[in-house]
């Protein structure tokens, strides 16, 4: 069943606006971030940097490959099934801890004495959704976009003008120097920082793995991605200004000398910025709620469209292909939804780093991907340098291992993205290969 070409440009921009800011500008990959200091912004600009090369590579597979399944189709290809698969295992693993992670943040916003239970109600609700279809999605995401965005630049600015830029994190502590408490992030701070925000910015894959349903993909997919990212630059720029300038690093240091990250503001950062600065906090909070609500559709239905094309290629089992008569793959984004639940419940464990180190495994393919393209003379409406693919791959497998090094104390998720993006593709491989073989 192929899906009608129903999404204008501006909906595609609204799209990754309202993935990239979503969960990641409101959870607590902050902490990460303020931990390098006032070298905050440069993390930032790298990061997009980064998203960037990651992004013209995709732009320029999608506008010759405008099909679901985005590095998982250019994958297969250009480099073959393998390499296809693992880049769509990366991807639906890593994004299905996205939505665990988007939809804990959510309930430490709306109600923090019970997150996880919220968290179930919104991966629940928003399976619902996006079985309804991508219109919905599409207009929806638009609207919240404008809507955050609105709400992020005014606690910016009201942060900007604030007189007092200092705020004590408890009277029996005292606040880290700004260049304290690196050596404490679980890996290089700098490149840790820019693991954790790249996280925020792997939302514009959403758009490229909507190939089937973009109107003009070649012209519009390109334009969409690299305008949707340069909005978000320049909000996070922002907020990362506005977080430094007042609170520093969050850290504590208790009477034993131990170092300490303030509950509180990991939990909810812009809630407790918005405290700071006089801002009503239930703004922020409702914007939280919108914003994160609007990310957990389009993640769940760009994870559930990957899913849906590796069930179409033998690599998923058959029925996750499935498409109600709405064109949404729900068989797909239901059994993501229930692997993500399953996440939100369990207890102590950061997956940030663990989605974000997935997701850059995604990206290193998609970018070999690009290469091989190039060389082969198979580009279409959009042709990046050479160079730029390949400094997006080498980025993209530099941060990916740190940010396994660094939530390596969340060791069974770490197993199990191994198990899944490397194991589980080579063993299918083999299986196949042993069908295929004469007898």
């Amino acid at each position: 069943m192929t899906s009608q070409r129903r999404i204008s440009l501006l909906a595609a921009i609204g799209i990754g606006v309202g993935s990239m800011i979503g969960a990641g500008v409101f959870s607590d990959l902050w902490v990460d971030v303020l931990a390098v200091g006032r070298w905050y912004w440069l993390a930032i600009v790298v990061a997009a940097l980064v998203a960037l090369a990651n992004a013209l590579s995709t732009a320029q597979l999608a506008s010759r490959y405008p099909v679901a399944g985005g590095a998982y189709s250019y994958g297969r290809a250009e480099l073959g099934p393998i390499a296809g698969h693992i880049a769509g295992a990366a991807f639906v693993g890593g994004k299905t801890v996205s939505v665990a992670v988007g939809a804990g943040v959510l309930g430490a916003y709306v109600l923090p004495g019970n997150a996880a239970g919220i968290a179930t109600a919104a991966i629940v609700l928003a399976w619902a959704l996006n079985s309804r279809g991508i219109t919905r999605t599409a207009a929806g995401a638009t609207v919240i976009a404008i809507v955050v965005v609105t709400a992020l630049v005014a606690l910016v600015v009201m942060a900007t003008v604030a007189s007092d830029p200092t705020v004590s994190w408890a009277p029996s502590v005292a606040l880290l120097d700004d260049s304290a408490g690196a050596a404490d992030a679980g890996g290089p701070p700098f490149l840790v920082a820019v693991a954790a925000t790249f996280f925020a910015f792997a939302g514009y894959a959403r758009i490229a793995t909507l190939g089937e349903e973009v109107r003009e993909p070649a012209r519009n997919i390109p334009r969409a991605i690299v305008t949707a990212l340069a909005i978000v630059v320049v909000v996070y720029l922002g907020v990362a200004f506005a977080l430094h300038r007042h609170f520093g690093a969050p850290f504590l240091i208790d009477t034993d000398g131990a170092i300490t990250v303030d509950e509180d503001f990991a939990a909810a950062p812009l809630d407790a910025l918005a405290a700071a600065v006089g801002m009503p906090v239930w703004i922020i909070t409702v914007a939280a709620a919108l914003s994160i609500g609007g990310a957990l559709l389009a993640v769940m239905a760009g994870a559930g469209r990957t899913a849906m094309a590796m069930a179409r290629e033998g690599d998923l089992p058959a029925r996750l292909a499935h498409q109600g008569t709405s064109g949404a793959p729900w068989r797909a984004e239901g059994a993501i939804a229930l692997v993500a639940i399953a996440l939100v419940w369990t207890q102590g464990v950061s997956l940030i780093l663990v989605s974000a180190a997935s997701v850059l495994t995604y990206y290193a393919v998609a970018n070999i991907a690009a290469v091989s393209q190039q060389r082969g003379g198979r580009t279409a409406a959009l042709r990046v340098p050479v160079a730029v693919s390949i400094v997006g791959l080498a980025a993209s497998a530099l941060l990916a291992v740190v940010a396994v090094q660094s939530s390596a104390a969340s060791v069974w998720p770490t197993v199990a993205l191994l198990v899944i993006v490397v194991g589980w593709p080579l063993v299918a491989a083999a299986i196949r290969k042993g069908r295929n073989a004469p007898r």
